[in-house]
């Protein structure tokens, strides 16, 4: 049994890791009200009264187009924030997992060619930009560290492009979706990175990994197949991402290889099209009834 202190546990993936790491292990999960990542006091009385034998960060700020403009607080979240964990994790001989993402890459490698570990980051937003940051910081530290990036991630907690998606096809005001077609990425399930996360503790991993859903499509493919799943028939089109402009530009090609989890024999994640089968068996009920209500 493992002392683990999770940061962030009421967000997407944090809820997802709560449920799985406290299955084996003895967990403190911390959200903002109770530790304010961003204060290095803060983080460093919680490590010292705990003394966790990890520390899994699933705290930051993403909101990726908000990023843009709160530029300041998208830096306390994304880099201080790891880097106060970093340093507290180094002093007491605590491991740190600390989740990445895909936005640290261009996206400008032609699809279906996936990103490596070891390819060159070089964001396109300042979100992607902090999360570099956030990586570099912790690399500076010496702590020892579990890097991990996902990708299009979603899950049974907290807003997500499948819940928004099916807010919109049971929306009587929405005649027809037009969904994006021209970005390409491997969609993740929380709860199935949850497993690999207590995998790579357990198994001593250590470095940076990339950990996504198997395989590849589009924006619009991951519309199609959840709402087939869900029963939900909705006219479908396709469009460019110039249609829907943001304020934060977003890789073209999102799609990870999961080639560190595979060459240690460490890779639990699955094709996506079996996370998505799976996850809307368990809970397909309980997000048409929340969309519906959501919809009015």
């Amino acid at each position: 049994m493992m002392k683990i202190l999770l940061t962030g546990p009421r967000g997407l993936l944090g809820r997802d890791c709560f449920e799985v790491f406290h299955r084996g292990h003895e967990v403190l999960a911390v959200g903002r009200g109770e530790l304010d990542i961003t204060d290095p006091a803060q983080v460093e009385a919680a490590v010292d009264r705990f003394q966790p034998q990890a520390i899994v960060n699933c705290a930051g700020f993403t909101q990726v187009d908000l990023c843009e403009t709160e530029r300041d607080q998208a830096v306390y979240g994304n880099v201080h924030g790891p880097r106060n964990l970093a340093q507290s994790a180094a002093r007491h001989g605590a491991l740190l997992v600390h989740i990445s993402s895909d936005y640290v890459f261009d996206g400008k490698k032609p699809p279906p060619a996936p990103y490596l570990e070891d390819d060159p980051p070089k964001p396109l937003s300042w979100y992607g930009h902090t999360k570099l940051e956030g990586e570099r910081a912790i690399l500076d530290t010496g702590a020892r560290h579990i890097i991990v990036r996902s990708s299009w991630m979603y899950g049974r907690h907290g807003p997500n492009f499948l819940k928004k998606i099916l807010q919109l096809a049971l929306s009587p005001q929405v005649p027809e979706l037009n969904v994006v077609a021209d970005q390409f990425g491997s969609p993740t399930w929380s709860y199935r990175l949850a497993l690999q996360l207590a995998r790579l503790l357990d198994a001593g991993g250590q470095g940076i990994y990339h950990a996504s859903g198997e395989g590849y499509c589009t924006w619009f493919d991951l519309a199609r197949a959840f709402l087939a799943r869900l029963g939900v028939d909705k006219p479908l089109k396709t469009c460019p991402s110039c249609a829907y402009p943001t304020p934060a530009a977003r890789p073209q090609n999102s799609i990870l290889e999961n080639r560190r989890l595979k060459a240690a024999g460490l890779n639990l994640m699955r094709p996506w099209q079996e996370d998505l089968e799976e996850f809307v068996a368990a809970f397909g009920e309980d997000l048409l009834r929340e969309a519906r209500a959501a919809t009015g």
